[in-house]
């Protein structure tokens, strides 16, 4: 049977465009890509990069503050979130830009249309079209998730903070997940007065315990006003902006109600399960180790499979995918020691095992130390960093390694290479320091805190 493409690919993301590339460009095949949004997905267009740009602008109220206490006679003005918000628009325009040059240079024929799977090897799409493929690759990533609850429609998500024409005085940001954390600092350096509830008894589930509770405090410290063990029951419109109504009967009036409760893969709708697609709990694409679906024409990459939801994983999946069907190199994705950061105030760099997951595989030693680093120290200012490395007792590998200070994703993104690589606790030990640097404690730390 001819086929009108080698490869059809729905959606525009970081995934999706670097299997069409390599498919296309060095792997010969005919492809065909679908996005019915904007090309570069969420990352580029309301994720990592414009909530990255936020973040650098957020953190001028305190460096403005560290500069006068250094001797700079300077003085902080009114934040122009028009101004900062254009030139945020003009940025992402150009990545969108780059995006579909890079396909269009690699021969990849573009479609600005939703996209559903009509079978294993035809789609359709909103235009009216449908096209044949050899192979389909499923990369819709994932959207907000929202609960159900009186006044739901009354909320906006991440999604909605990049469309904002002005900012709020006010705002309540419900969750503990790293998007919440993230934005709530953001918003907090912005000047927005932030309100941030979660249910549970800690922010950021999931990560390394002693970490959490640093950046926690370190929120509060900075101003986040953050309530634990708190739920909205409902919300209303009043005079100011809405009515909270939370546990306990507690009320608190803000402009805005952003949900920032988890992410679900973007999976509804594209008549995956009618193919033969099966679907996890959740709505996640099941798929094997080579993201190749229950349908052997039907392959799946990124946060639709709810693996690893980061966009150099998704970057990663799509390239195996490439390699192993257009290239002859069979390649699976390694999911394994997989560095990443939290881009809260202060920030948060992790690699591998939390102390948490550690102990359960067996005897551990924790090294660990908390100090003011020279910057803000000299400015007057109480921040402390934390530096943690987790070591197997038996093999004397560095099984996780956690930061949170300025710049943690910097430093964890070259640790992350030395875990990689293998490395003990006593290659660190024979690594020399580079002075003054707050990362030197992370070769310094000779005696363990604790074992377990």
């Amino acid at each position: 049977m001819a086929f009108d493409y080698d490869l059809f690919v729905i959606g525009g993301g970081s995934g999706g465009v670097r299997a069409a590339r390599v498919a296309a460009a060095e792997g010969g095949a005919k492809v065909g890509l679908a996005e019915e949004y904007r090309m570069g997905g969420t990352c580029v267009i309301r994720g990592c990069v414009p909530k990255k740009l936020m973040v650098f602008a957020s953190g001028f109220p305190v460096a403005i503050d560290d500069a006068r206490a250094y001797g700079w006679d300077v003085a902080p003005g009114a934040f122009d979130w028009g101004r900062f918000h254009g030139a945020l628009r003009a940025e992402l325009d150009r990545l969108e830009g780059a995006y579909r040059a890079t396909l269009k240079t690699a021969g990849v024929t573009t479609c600005d249309a939703r996209a559903v799977l009509e079978d294993a090897h035809s789609v359709r799409l909103s235009t009216g079209e449908t096209f044949t493929a050899a192979h389909i690759l499923v990369a819709t990533g994932g959207q907000p998730f929202v609960p159900a609850f009186p006044g739901a429609d009354l909320v906006q998500t991440s999604n909605d903070i990049f469309l904002w024409d002005s900012l709020p005085k006010s705002v309540l940001i419900v969750g503990g997940g790293y998007i919440a954390c993230e934005f709530a600092c953001i918003l907090n350096g912005l000047g927005v007065e932030v309100t941030q509830f979660y249910r549970g008894a800690q922010v950021l589930r999931g990560f390394d315990d002693e970490s959490r509770g640093h950046i926690a405090e370190a929120m509060k410290a900075g101003g986040v006003e953050l309530h634990v063990g708190t739920e909205v029951e409902r919300i209303d419109c009043a005079e100011g902006g809405l009515r909270v109504t939370c546990t306990m009967g507690r009320e608190h009036v803000v402009e805005r109600v952003i949900y920032a409760t988890g992410r679900v893969p973007n999976s509804a709708g594209l008549g995956l399960e009618e193919a033969g697609v099966r679907l996890k709990r959740g709505g996640a694409i099941e798929v094997d180790a080579w993201s190749q679906t229950a349908v052997p024409s039907i392959y799946a990459v990124g946060d639709v499979t709810d693996r690893v939801n980061l966009t150099p994983v998704a970057i990663r999946e799509g390239q195996a995918f490439a390699e192993t069907v257009f290239k002859a190199n069979p390649t699976r994705a390694d999911h394994e020691l997989v560095p990443s950061a939290v881009f809260t105030q202060p920030e948060y760099g992790t690699c591998g095992l939390t102390e948490e997951q550690a102990r359960e595989q067996g005897p551990i030693e924790v090294y660990s130390a908390t100090f003011r680093p020279m910057h803000s120290l000299f400015a007057g200012r109480q921040d402390k960093v934390l530096m943690k490395l987790l070591v197997c007792a038996d093999t004397r590998k560095v099984l996780g390694c956690h930061i949170v200070g300025d710049h943690a994703g910097e430093m964890i993104q070259l640790v992350g290479i030395a875990m990689k690589m293998g490395a003990t606790k006593e290659d660190f030990d024979r690594t020399v320091a580079v002075h003054p640097t707050m990362s030197e404690e992370l070769v310094t730390m000779r005696k363990p805190v604790r074992t377990a």
